[in-house]
């Protein structure tokens, strides 16, 4: 459907193909695997969740490597090591040398995708010196083009030279061949160019996609097939096993968290209702503290009460919203300022045992003073616990004519089209003809769509811009529970 995103669409493709498993591999990224997971959970698909990335190797080219997590453990080290890469590099580009995965990586496993250069013996020692035997593959992308013959020779005798065994890959960038003019257009908006001067930027053919098990019988040996379903069954790790773990420094010495929420709550009442607590306002409140306690959200409530209470305390204006104004603890917090004395509160639409996750409780700061918010979490909790998330937002209609319409970088078209125009409603009639373009690689392969067809294929894809969205905070370091990049 139109609202599936791209992970979604290669879950969901996945499981109709009759697969086993699906691996997400961003490069040097876990931006998918959420949605990915969510989409996999639904349908009954065993994702596996890892990385792909681009090693430097002193004067050697480049080592390329995916890293997959068979566990938590795995999972840590991998998601730290992306970290360690982004942080390197200036925003949307990330560095690694082979001495990183030397150091950190000690429970992944790891396929190993050749380049085909003189380079391949000196990748090939390093990689068995580090990896045992057991957790590290050579993976043969064999792609029908006419290379393959000879590719998959190198990979046989780079398996054979280091002892490995060899397996299949499918170098997925689309669930379905006939995305592949979409793909194009991805690689044109980041190399900054037109569809029509990629040149050999452009795959050479639409094969890098989800393909049905027969053909992949017919491409690969049965053993390489069979070598991946071996992978999966090693592949036990789920993002369900990741639980909050929030710091601990928002309890005083001696107290518990339980406790001390109530200290505070109790302390809250008196100042709401210096007159008395009506009976059913003090149950209310009750209830609901039974509640946070019965699902060990205390220290969620306190963390936000402490951030609150900093504000507050420097005269900066602050407002909590959304579906916490239904929560009369948030009231005796200080949080929100909905009295439930004057209104009729829904508190299941805040939490409930039935979601199985803390509340989300938003909380507005003045637009002048926020940074000293921003920067009271940070000194308290220390850099490495504490982040801000980011809101990656999606192609609308809009936002894709803009990106590639008419007159734009990345155009498929070369008519002319004014860079600032705007169109309230889905693309002008004068802006939708059908555009034939050629595969480079392949002058015999042909493709035709339309511009909007190609925008409407955009939409509810993510945006390369991700802005900040929230703080976050956690007991250990933020890095080995997700990525944390440059902002």
């Amino acid at each position: 459907g139109a609202l599936v995103g791209h992970r979604q669409r290669l879950v969901l493709q996945a499981q109709a193909l009759g697969y086993q498993a699906l691996a997400m591999t961003d490069e040097c990224s876990f931006a998918g695997i959420v949605r990915a997971h969510q989409a996999a959970r639904e349908c009954g698909l065993k994702l596996i969740i890892g990385s792909r990335f681009l090693l430097d190797c002193a004067d050697q080219p480049p080592l390329n490597l995916v890293l997959l997590a068979p566990d938590k453990t795995a999972y840590s080290e991998i998601s730290a090591l992306i970290t360690r890469g982004r942080r390197r590099s200036e925003k949307g580009r990330y560095q690694l040398h082979w001495q990183d995965i030397e150091k950190h990586i000690r429970h992944a496993l790891a396929l190993w995708l050749p380049t085909f250069t003189e380079a391949d013996t000196a990748h090939g020692e390093l990689l068995s010196q580090h990896f045992s035997d057991h957790n590290l593959w050579l993976a043969c992308a064999l792609m029908q083009e006419d290379n393959d013959s000879a590719r998959y020779q190198a990979c046989y005798q780079l398996a054979e030279q280091f002892a490995l065994p060899m397996v299949a890959s499918n170098d997925v960038h689309m669930h379905c061949a006939e995305r592949q003019p979409l793909q194009d257009v991805m690689t044109a908006l980041r190399h900054n160019t037109s569809v029509q001067q990629l040149g050999r930027k452009r795959f050479a053919n639409n094969q890098r996609h989800l393909r049905p098990l027969a053909q992949l019988q017919e491409i690969y040996p049965t053993a390489l097939l069979e070598e991946s379903l071996v992978i999966a069954q090693r592949c036990h790790f789920s993002l369900d096993e990741l639980r909050y773990q929030y710091p601990p420094e928002v309890v005083p010495p001696g107290m518990t968290a339980s406790q001390y929420l109530r200290a505070l709550v109790e302390e809250g009442m008196h100042k709401r209702w210096p007159g008395g607590v009506e009976d059913h306002i003090a149950a209310l409140v009750e209830r609901e503290q039974q509640l946070i306690g019965e699902l060990q959200y205390e220290y969620y409530f306190l963390t936000v009460h402490d951030i609150v209470a900093f504000a507050r305390g420097q005269g900066i204006l602050c407002q909590g919203r959304g579906s916490a104004a239904n929560s009369a603890v948030c009231y005796c917090l200080f949080i929100t300022e909905i009295d439930p004395a004057r209104s009729q509160l829904l508190f299941e639409r805040f939490i409930s045992r039935e979601r199985a996750e803390p509340p989300d409780i938003d909380v507005d700061f003045e637009h002048e003073r926020r940074e000293e918010v921003i920067q009271y979490i940070y000194r308290k909790y220390g850099r490495d616990r504490a982040a801000l998330a980011a809101t990656v937002i999606s192609y609308r209609m809009r936002s894709a004519v803009r990106d590639v319409g008419p007159g734009r970088p990345a155009g498929l078209v070369g008519q002319a089209g004014h860079p600032g125009a705007t169109f309230p409603r889905g693309w002008p009639a004068r802006y939708a003809p059908v555009t034939t373009l050629h595969l480079a690689g392949s002058p015999a392969a042909r493709f035709s769509t339309s511009p909007v067809a190609t925008c409407r294929w955009l939409c509810h894809y993510p945006r390369p811009d991700p802005h900040a969205g929230a703080g976050g905070k956690c007991r250990h370091g933020r890095a080995h529970h997700h990525p944390v990049g440059q902002g």
